[in-house]
């Protein structure tokens, strides 16, 4: 009973909104598209009695979206969102604009992702005209999320985790940026673009050994990166792992490091076993995730002609 009443309310609220904007003053909000109104605005101004009206049509779009919250009609709250987002953009209001526009996409992400998606680009190109590169950096980075849970589009999200780790670097937060790279990162190895996986696997390394904090996280990524060499080149992965030594000497006394030694040693021996024996030595300490075990098999089958399960 009580989502009928608040949906009830809901449609009250965009219909008084709707007739509001009926008038003969706002008969342009009708006739024209969006963008043309916005720039005969910019020349004429609106009119403060009309900028009350439409103010008010803004206020029970609202109303009316989190009426529609409260019942999950999320269809129905996304569309009114986006309708406060659009009068918002007529009176140059486009902060709030851009606001509206990400809580319609919160909405649509529960019904309809691509719909949600073109709600954030929206609110994207509004902060960046605005110079708000971080909340572009962040709608990046949840549209990079979107595409790798929801949508499952990889090629997508690799796009936007960029993006938003470029925004970030401009805006001189490193530490969300690097974490936007490790996805690239990740996802790059996974698409067997192992040369990019390990650019950013060394260069988060390397800026992490200049932190005092951080420096400990430099042997993950220095692992990392070996695993990616030995995918391509055992030569090459073993110049690389003395590069890392010297870089990092402490790097040496890491199970990860004893690690690349064994399995480069076997890879060269051929030595199925005992490859096999020392990835189950380290896994039985430190469990390897999904995506180690993915590069511990690729490097296997690139190596050795038997391809016995890891574990």
């Amino acid at each position: 009973m009580m989502d009928e009443f608040n949906e009830n309310k809901a449609r009250q609220l965009i219909s008084e909104a709707e007739k509001s904007l009926s008038s003969p003053k706002n008969f342009l909000v009708a006739l024209f598209s969006r963008w043309v109104l916005l720039q005969l605005q910019l020349i004429a101004k609106l009119t403060h009695r009309g900028c009350g009206k439409v103010d008010a049509a803004v206020e029970h779009y609202r109303g009316a979206a989190n009426l529609f919250k409260m019942c999950k009609n999320w269809e129905e709250a996304g569309k009114a969102f986006c309708k406060a987002a659009n009068l918002h953009a007529t009176t140059c209001s486009r902060h709030e604009a851009a606001s509206n526009y990400v809580d319609a996409a919160g909405c649509y992400r529960k019904t309809n992702v691509s719909e949600a998606v073109n709600c954030l680009l929206e609110a994207i190109v509004i902060f960046t005209d605005l110079g708000r590169f971080t909340l572009a950096a962040k709608l990046h980075k949840t549209i990079a999320e979107i595409y790798e849970s929801d949508a499952t589009d990889l090629t997508r999200s690799v796009q936007h985790y960029e993006q938003a780790s470029d925004y970030f670097r401009g805006e001189e937060n490193n530490s969300m940026a690097n974490k936007c790279l490790l996805k690239v990162a990740q996802y790059a190895a996974q698409f067997e673009n192992y040369q990019k996986a390990i650019e950013i696997y060394e260069q988060i390394a390397a800026s992490s050994l200049g932190s005092s904090i951080l420096k400990y996280r430099a042997n993950e990524y220095f692992f990392r990166a070996a695993l990616c060499h030995l995918c391509v080149d055992l030569l090459n992965a073993h110049y690389a792992i003395e590069r890392y030594l010297n870089l990092h000497p402490a790097f040496e006394d890491t199970r990860e490091y004893k690690l690349v030694r064994a399995l480069l040693e076997h890879c060269e021996q051929q030595n199925v076993d005992a490859f096999t024996e020392s990835v189950r030595q380290y896994d039985s300490i430190s469990r390897l995730d999904q995506w180690y075990t993915a590069i511990l098999l690729q490097i296997k089958r690139r190596y050795i002609v038997q391809f016995p399960d890891l574990r």
